[in-house]
């Protein structure tokens, strides 16, 4: 089903080695998406922007980002998933060239709008190639390494960015969390290029430039309002977008249809959802990083203005929790195996009983301060450790190797719009709880303990999702042989 170009590769086993390569790729982007927001006042600072211009320069990313993910995984179907992936971290590693010598918050902004165009192409193709590239019986390790790499980047971000910003290399203050990715970048493409397989879609045969279109059009409906609407307090316009993303969506799958009638190539063929494992999955997915990328940016909040930390320190206070999701993504991908859905289900449970812990110190325990919650926070990452990598091999599971690209650009689109919707929805729940109280440290506390509630329902609906997939894994197939 697939058609693999000479390349530099082990005849048999997986390529770990090209595996470590794509890794690379899904830090780098999920990573971009936290970084900056340490660098926020800094970069306000030294270019005297707006705050609606600094809202675009942290949320323009995320915006083309999200948007044309399953439109880079379709590209790398039919164009090479090697290829597309260096394309894209060529784009990426060239925009945040430009991020970091920008001189106005319109350059800045233009930069980071297509440093997102950059990682839309890059990360469908690191799902895409593992699900390809690797073995049947290795890929919930190959999987769990995935899921460690998010998760470092997501936890790991603002205490990155920090640590980078404080250094000031070279007096390059905020442009290093832009710098930092030069290097890397051009390593990853040297190394791509010579040690990554290349495969595609046997029979793909054009991109369905009318679907390309209508899915962005419907993406961009979504996601614009749920990134900007917070700040903007949810104006009407917010909800006419939502509502016109609905019927934009409803379009879509007409075009798609037709498409496929005519027997033409859809971007996103529908019948993948007919799979319980994918479309079960991709809610599941959703689920996950609505609280899991959310949590963190209102713990930040509440570290940062409730007990006047420091970035580093608030990011430092995230350090135990991320050596615990190393360990236990690590963990589960051993047992995954083995135990299959079993895992994730006590992953869920685990999950919800971290943030019901967090909900009950912070109400009926000592004040709001980083021993308090640090505890907490460690549980969450045990369960998260063992629920998030294999959610992410459990989707693409009973994929054909052919679609791999399309299916992987969705479950990017799940991630990065559930947590688009997470960061909505919990951010309304903290800035409304964060009401008058004795002191700043007990009103960050209470809201962050709301927070938490809010979480932990979203977590135990995750946890009814497990048990909705398939009990047993598919049978067993070797990838490229």
């Amino acid at each position: 089903m697939t058609a693999v170009a000479a390349a530099p590769r082990a005849a048999t086993g997986t390529p770990w080695g090209a595996v470590s390569i794509v890794l690379v790729g899904a830090f780098m982007a999920i990573l971009d998406s936290f970084i900056v927001i340490v660098a926020g006042p800094a970069i306000q600072a030294d270019l005297g922007t707006s705050g609606g211009e600094l809202q675009w320069i942290l949320a323009g990313y995320q915006l083309t980002y999200a948007v044309f993910l399953i439109t880079g995984g379709r590209l790398g179907d039919l164009r090479g998933r090697r290829r597309a992936f260096i394309e894209g971290m060529t784009l990426f590693t060239l925009a945040s060239v430009a991020c970091a010598l920008s001189q106005t918050a319109a350059v800045l902004i233009v930069a980071r709008l297509v440093e997102g165009l950059g990682a839309a192409l890059m990360l469908p193709q690191v799902y895409a190639s593992i699900t390809v590239m690797v073995r049947e019986k290795d890929r919930h390790r190959a999987f769990g390494y995935l899921g460690v790499a998010m998760g470092l980047a997501t936890i790991g971000g603002q205490l990155a960015g920090g640590l980078l910003i404080g250094a000031d290399l070279l007096g390059s203050g905020w442009r290093s969390v832009f710098w930092i990715n030069v290097p890397i970048g051009l390593a990853a493409i040297l190394l791509a290029a010579w040690y990554l397989p290349e495969s595609r879609a046997a029979l793909a045969r054009r991109l369905d430039l009318a679907g390309v279109a209508v899915l962005s059009l419907a993406l961009f409906l979504l996601a614009f309002p749920l990134i900007q609407g917070e700040q903007a307090g949810w104006p009407w316009w917010t909800w006419v977008s939502l509502a016109a993303s609905c019927l934009a969506f409803a379009v879509f799958g007409r075009v798609e249809r037709r498409v496929g009638q005519r027997g033409g190539d859809p971007l996103l063929k529908l019948s993948l959802f007919r799979t319980r494992s994918f479309s079960v999955g991709i809610v599941l997915v959703f689920t996950i990083y609505t609280f899991i990328t959310s949590y963190y940016l209102v713990l930040s909040l509440a570290l940062q203005d409730g007990l006047g930390m420091s970035a580093l320190e608030a990011g430092l206070v995230y350090t135990p929790a991320a050596v615990t999701f190393f360990s236990f993504s690590m963990l589960a991908g051993r047992l995954a195996p083995r135990y299959g859905r079993r895992v994730l289900e006590v992953g869920a449970i685990v999950v919800a009983i971290g943030y019901a812990s967090t909900v009950i110190v912070l109400t009926v325990g000592p004040a709001f301060s980083p021993a308090v919650v640090i505890p907490t926070l460690m549980l969450q990452s045990v369960g998260g450790g063992l629920l998030i990598t294999p959610s992410l091999s459990a989707v693409l599971a009973r994929i054909d190797p052919g679609d791999a690209g399309t299916a992987s650009g969705v479950l990017s689109t799940a991630q990065q719009v559930g947590g688009a919707l997470g960061v909505a929805m919990i951010g309304v729940v903290f800035f409304a709880s964060y009401g008058p109280a004795s002191s700043e440290r007990a009103a960050a506390g209470h809201a962050l303990a709301m927070s938490s509630v809010c979480t932990c329902v979203i977590a135990c609906a995750a946890a009814v999702l497990v048990y909705l997939l398939p009990a047993r894994p598919p049978a067993p197939a070797d990838p490229g042989e």
